[in-house]
């Protein structure tokens, strides 16, 4: 961070505490990332003693998808970018360098760590700008499935992505191997850039998807190809085992504006976790995955070469990898399993583990959160306001938060609440990211031990940057 940098930012957040104590305002001081309780919570986490030390440089990249070679923005030079794996307890210790044109940062995504780490620009610390370089220092206390990227723009949108698995030292490992699959859409230097592709949704431009119907998971983007770990569906990825092992999938959705309908041909998948959380296990098809959302499940592999397919719900295409364990021809890209159209199992159908399971208690504080907005002026918004950052859902710490999402709008939207994880219903799964259908109503529980500010937001990149975010705040 320059030194420029570091200065507006503190001066901002000094401006922040100095409105929240202004009289008119009448409320406590907000809990701001530099706040000395942000350290006194990271203080206590239990830790291993352990520090795993890292370098991520983001920088202009031309990277072969497979086929298509395109000029993307990357981190280290890979797609997705080099996996980060610790275990529970375990201190990271990123040291990201900003080759990039512009201004950049790294989410955590789904990690409940300290607020002034949490990578979001003008909230929790000044944006890395080119040239300059920032080192995140958190302790990774919560075991499970996770990601990062960068939450700047339209970024998320390039090849600035990459998976962040945190360990748990208590786990039996009742599995033979196991598979990272991240799953993308893309359309960076296939003749635009995701800044076009906003430019043009907001202009009214030929990327829109129209007529979907109020249910459907559609998307607003068009896209030439999807991913998974970085290859076309022309030269898939292949991942190879033994017949009769069985396999732990970590899913990961790194996609921008599309959901996947993913299914192994010739398998059925046992979920076991979602968003890194342990659910009771439960036997499906197929499993359908927002943007930012994870799932792991566990598959005994037959023998043979079968199809990954995840299937773009609501868009013409998929992302197509390949599973094998003995001889044979592999099935082409066009294939899709018919576990594609069995059973799919819904939010309705996982029940979060006793372990992590929220003791039951009635909201301290409940906040309607309006989702608002439409495709014709390309607009979005929470609760009418777009991209506001300075009003707050306030909370106090030790509060059961209720954040109830209530979807206004024709489309649908993955909402992400950063620094905590969330339970759907009393016994439903635990997660941090979470599908909203159109005039749907979701309410998403949370105990408030995570003091800071943290941003609340629609995870499909471009309703996003519309305006689709707000705050939840703590107060002293």
């Amino acid at each position: 961070m320059s030194p420029l940098n570091r200065r507006a930012f503190l001066g901002a957040t000094a401006l922040g505490m100095l409105t929240a104590c202004t009289p008119a305002v009448r409320t406590t001081p907000l809990v701001l990332p530099t706040d000395p309780r942000v350290g006194e919570v990271e203080a206590a986490r239990r830790a291993t003693g352990r520090t795993h030390k890292v370098t991520l440089t983001a920088a202009p990249s031309q990277v072969d998808l497979g086929g298509p070679v395109v000029d993307t923005w990357t981190y280290d030079g890979a797609i997705p970018g080099h996996e980060i794996r610790v275990t529970a307890g375990d201190v990271i210790e990123a040291r990201v360098v900003n080759r990039l044109p512009s201004d950049s940062s790294i989410h955590w995504h789904g990690l409940a760590l300290r607020n002034d780490m949490d990578g979001a620009p003008d909230l929790t610390q000044a944006a890395i700008t080119p040239g300059e370089e920032f080192v995140y220092r958190f302790t990774a206390t919560t075991p499970g499935t996770y990601w990062f990227h960068p939450h700047s723009g339209t970024q998320l949108d390039r090849g600035l992505y990459a998976p962040l698995i945190v360990e748990d030292s208590s786990d039996p490992g009742a599995y033979d191997a196991e598979w990272v699959a991240i799953l993308d859409d893309w359309i960076d230097g296939i003749g635009t850039t995701p800044d076009q592709v906003l430019a043009d949704l907001r202009r009214g431009g030929g990327h829109s998807m129209h007529g979907m119907g109020a249910q459907a998971l559609g998307g607003d983007v068009t896209y030439p190809h999807y991913l998974i770990n970085g290859r076309v569906p022309t030269a898939p990825t292949t991942f190879t085992a033994e017949a009769g092992q069985r396999v732990r999938i970590r899913l990961i959705n790194a996609a921008s504006d599309t959901a996947f309908r993913v299914a192994l041909g010739g398998h059925s998948l046992r979920v076991t976790h979602t968003d890194g959380f342990p659910v009771i296990p439960a036997d499906t098809d197929a499993l359908l995955i927002g943007m930012g959302e994870r799932y792991d499940a566990l598959v005994t592999l037959a023998d043979g070469v079968f199809p990954l397919v995840a299937l773009a719900e609501g868009k013409n295409g998929a992302a197509f990898a390949i599973v094998r364990t003995g001889i044979g021809d592999a099935p082409g890209p066009g294939i899709r399993p018919s576990e594609l159209y069995r059973t799919t199992i819904g939010y309705a159908n996982l029940k979060a583990a006793a372990a992590v399971t929220l003791s039951p208690k009635p909201p301290d504080i409940v906040h309607r959160l309006a989702l608002t907005g439409g495709m014709m002026d390309y607009e979005w918004g929470i609760n009418g306001r777009a991209g506001d950052l300075a009003g707050r859902a306030r909370v106090h710490e030790g509060q059961r938060v209720r954040v109830r999402f209530v979807n206004t709008t024709m489309m649908w939207h993955p909402m992400h609440i950063h620094g905590h994880t969330f339970q759907l219903g009393g016994s439903g799964p635990r997660k941090d990211t979470a599908i909203v259908l159109s005039g749907q109503t979701i309410d998403c529980d949370f105990d408030a031990d995570n003091p800071g500010q943290w941003m609340a937001h629609c995870h499909n990149t471009y309703h996003a940057e519309a305006g689709m975010m707000t705050v939840l705040g703590y107060q002293a």
